[in-house]
């Protein structure tokens, strides 16, 4: 399936990564030398897309400066200023400003390197694997072991069909979600003008068995504390791609 357009989170606070996100936004933190939303558009713009939505909200005066200086994909500005959306919220706005199929939703502070050469990328290859007449969704989800600055926690059990459901000490083949994710915007036609955890929607696909998962190839990497930098930046270099 060709995937056209997305949606990239960047409205957050960034409460955990203070004193750094007082003056700047995390989305814009730099690992390796490049901004973290960076990462995510950068691979968006290499996976065909065209059209970004992304939400902004604490510092947003940096944000749309910076969004603007890029030049594809084509960036539109959900504006949540006024009031932050959550990530369910925050999708269901930006959604609005979209035309209506299919598109990626990716988050901008989690982001993953090392991607083979020779193969297609994890996005397109997500995009290949979403099957709408099957899925709600199709999350992009990695091996707790192929992680830098991740907490630990599991989040799904990943299926040798390919269903995600809710991870418990007792299922096998244990998954985090590496924040990206394939559906069709028509999921979220029901979703309510409030701010919402985006949670709430995974766990509806689950009830019905339409949530689906793709382990990703590369290493993922998520920077939430000030202390994550350094092992993020090592991590980079480890894999020959820093400065």
């Amino acid at each position: 399936m060709k995937i056209e357009h997305a949606m990239v989170l960047a409205a957050g606070l960034g409460t955990r990564m203070r004193p750094i996100t007082d003056t700047t936004p995390k989305p814009l933190v730099k690992i390796g030398g490049k901004a973290m939303i960076d990462y995510a558009l950068d691979s968006l713009h290499h996976a065909g897309v065209e059209t970004a939505v992304v939400n902004v909200h604490h510092l947003a005066d940096q944000m749309l400066a910076h969004l603007a200086e890029r030049q594809a994909p084509k960036i539109i500005i959900s504006d949540e200023r006024a009031a932050l959306m959550n990530s369910g919220g925050g999708l269901a706005k930006g959604l609005k400003l979209l035309p209506s199929g299919p598109l990626f939703v990716m988050n901008a502070d989690l982001f993953w390197v090392g991607e083979p050469n020779d193969e297609m990328s994890n996005l397109e290859k997500l995009a290949a694997f979403f099957d709408p007449k099957k899925m709600d969704m199709a999350l992009l989800c990695v091996k707790n072991e192929h992680t830098t600055g991740h907490n630990g926690k599991l989040d799904f059990s990943l299926g040798d069909d390919g269903k995600l459901t809710r991870y418990a000490d007792d299922h096998l083949n244990p998954v985090v979600y590496a924040g990206a994710i394939a559906m069709l915007s028509s999921f979220l036609d029901d979703a309510p003008d409030e701010a919402f955890n985006l949670n709430i929607y995974f766990d509806k696909a689950i009830k019905t068995g339409r949530l689906y998962g793709m382990e990703l190839k590369g290493h993922w990497i998520t920077v939430g504390t000030p202390d994550a930098i350094v092992p993020a930046e090592e991590a980079i270099q480890h894999l020959g791609l820093g400065p």
